[in-house]
């Protein structure tokens, strides 16, 4: 089924305010459990790995086992400036090239050197993991972007581990519906019009 004029096929679905947009990340414990009291990813967060944020919680579910998988243990809810969210989009490049987009492969390759941003557009997830017809974005944050990641961007973050566990078994369990009313309330994120063109959304 094609996605409705109400449901695009590329959107940015988030959980976000005036200030702020919340995005998803996954991490073994010996990273994730000081960053709630720290405010930022400390030490050993390495600065020089590209690292990927996602907005859509079930797309994160999907990407960590419910916080199942090895390494991903610990599900961190970072709420970043919607200012430093627009700055990533602004300095990204497609992971892919795109002809529509790019021009030719030669544009891609270059741009792809000098951006510090990747962006994908991956299916969405449903609660059983199936992929959806409309697609959820990640972002890849490397060198510069990294930086203002940890240092500038981050107003909160946040331990979610056991509401993503939860709704995990309840999965698990049959009880579809009561794992859906423990989802964050994500809402369409509007884009700037150049991002939108940049980013080949919607």
């Amino acid at each position: 089924m094609e996605p409705t004029e109400q449901q695009p096929k590329r959107e940015v679905r988030a959980r976000y305010d005036d200030d702020t947009i919340r995005v998803y990340q996954a991490y073994p414990p010996s990273i994730a459990d000081g960053a709630p009291a720290a405010g930022t990813f400390v030490s050993p967060f390495k600065r020089e790995r590209m690292t990927w944020i996602k907005p859509s919680f079930l797309w994160m579910a999907y990407r960590c086992g419910y916080a199942g998988k090895s390494g991903q243990e610990r599900v961190p809810a970072v709420d970043i400036t919607r200012e430093g969210f627009h700055w990533a989009l602004a300095h990204a490049v497609l992971s892919r090239f795109v002809p529509a987009v790019h021009g030719d492969q030669k544009a891609w390759a270059s741009a792809a050197r000098e951006c510090p941003v990747r962006v994908q557009w991956d299916p969405e997830r449903d609660l059983r993991h199936r992929p959806l017809d409309h697609r959820a974005v990640q972002v890849g944050l490397g060198g510069e972007a990294v930086r203002r990641h940890v240092e500038e961007w981050i107003i909160a973050i946040t331990d979610v581990t056991d509401v993503m566990r939860t709704v995990g078994g309840l999965v698990a369990a049959g009880r579809d519906g009561e794992a859906n009313d423990l989802l964050p309330a994500e809402r369409p994120y509007q884009l700037p019009a150049d991002l939108v063109t940049r980013l080949r959304a919607g």
